[in-house]
């Protein structure tokens, strides 16, 4: 048997029974991995903080013949405002879905984990407009994941007003050389380079006005669902209670 520590952010809490979970954890030095913690639905369990949904803690588990449990957890944040609001948790859970969609086992992605927590901390702490969370976060996860788009402009002239988005290449594209895709305008592109291009640290670090961000928004659903070739069942939720 052999212990390992690491920090980690619980991405899934699967009910094992009245006492005990399987957690999926995005982890800074292992990647992606299935925890099982024994008594954490306890009311009284010790690990029941650190093992909650969306809770960011270090955790030391044993490992037996390819399995992982966890002996100790200790919480470093729990993102707390997001829990209260049903919007915000259901924003943070497709967050979660898509980032436990990416994400490997035994393939560290540190910039895969800051990004997921960064994202919940601006829904939870610094309380950025949902819309552009989830835009930033849907193109800067596509970036890390080999799927940039394209964005020195228009890829048929090099124009740097381009107006079209496409979703399948991830190239832009001018009114005059035409082009299929979703709408942007010239804000919607400033802040799609702001995203993929500059600091990760400041990636929430724009404003828009409602109708370019509702464009941006648009533009970068579309793609993630694209590249990704699937749709996301937190996803689906979150567009109900947003009606």
């Amino acid at each position: 048997m052999s212990f390992i520590t690491t920090d980690g952010l619980v991405l899934r809490d699967t009910k094992l029974n009245d006492k005990d979970s399987l957690l999926t954890v995005l982890t800074r030095d292992y990647g992606k991995l299935t925890l099982k913690a024994w008594g954490v639905r306890g009311k009284s369990g010790k690990l029941r903080a650190p093992c909650q949904l969306f809770a960011y803690s270090e955790f030391t588990a044993s490992e037996y013949r390819g399995y992982y449990s966890i002996k100790e957890a200790e919480l470093k944040e729990q993102f707390g405002g997001i829990r209260s609001d049903i919007e915000l948790l259901s924003l943070a859970s497709y967050i979660a879905q898509v980032t436990e969609s990416v994400a490997d086992e035994d393939s560290p992605t540190p910039e895969l984990l800051s990004l997921a927590l960064n994202s919940l901390y601006a829904l939870s702490e610094l309380k950025k407009p949902q819309m552009l969370v989830k835009a930033a976060f849907e193109l800067k996860l596509m970036s890390i994941e080999g799927y940039e788009p394209q964005l020195d402009g228009c890829v048929g002239c090099d124009s740097a007003e381009p107006v079209w988005f496409n979703l399948t290449d991830g190239a832009l594209y001018c009114a005059d050389c035409g082009g299929t895709g979703v709408e942007i305008n010239d804000r919607c592109f400033a802040a799609m380079r702001h995203i993929v291009l500059g600091d990760s640290k400041r990636i929430f670090s724009f404003s828009l006005d409602e109708a370019s961000l509702k464009l941006l928004a648009q533009a970068a659903e579309g793609y993630i669902l694209t590249q990704l070739e699937r749709g996301f069942s937190a996803l689906d939720f979150y567009k109900t209670i947003m009606i």
